[in-house]
């Protein structure tokens, strides 16, 4: 689905939060390896699962067109630094929700922009009657987790040494949900 642009400014940076538009395939492309470099919070190594810019395009085709599916990228100056994804389900027990996840470019950290990228996906979602929006956040990821909670998420359970990091260690993934608020 597509939504209308925004555009914030936070200690003088301003950036837009928008839907992925194709011409985004390459950078997406780019932006994802880069961020897999910056952090463990992700589920991947850097290089696994990676996608070329021809992926990307499919996945910025199907998400523009499914309603049930949203692909947020966040630009300062055209130079993206941030992407969002909420995908539903096409199960008919599981369609009435969709599956969050976002990744921020570690320059761009500090500015909100993850913040308004799960915002701009709270507000799609209500809009769209969408009932519960899960995501998955490493245990070690505690300013997530409050970001989270503040949204109305809620810890629903732990996947116990989940994640196995470049450290050795094993670390718990928590599982977050978000209800719909009853109108």
């Amino acid at each position: 689905m597509i939504i209308s642009e925004s555009m914030f400014t936070v200690r003088g940076v301003t950036y837009r939060i928008r839907s992925a538009a194709l011409a985004d395939a390459k950078q997406l492309s780019t932006l994802r390896l880069k961020i897999d470099c910056e952090t463990e919070y992700l589920d991947r190594e850097p290089g696994e699962a990676f996608i070329d810019e021809k992926g990307f395009e499919a996945l910025i085709q199907e998400d523009s067109n499914e309603c049930r599916h949203l692909f947020l990228v966040a630009d300062i100056e055209g130079d993206i630094v941030g992407f969002s994804r909420c995908e539903g389900h096409s199960l008919k027990r599981s369609a009435h929700k969709v599956t969050f996840g976002v990744a921020v470019q570690k320059v761009a950290w500090g500015y909100h922009i993850g913040k308004e990228l799960l915002a701009a996906s709270i507000d799609w979602a209500d809009q769209q009657g969408i009932q519960k929006m899960t995501l998955h956040v490493m245990e070690t990821n505690q300013k997530a987790i409050r970001l989270y909670e503040h949204y109305g998420f809620e810890i629903e359970g732990l996947l116990k040494k989940d994640k196995r990091l470049a450290d050795g260690m094993y670390y718990d993934t928590v599982v977050m949900g978000r209800q719909r608020p009853v109108s």
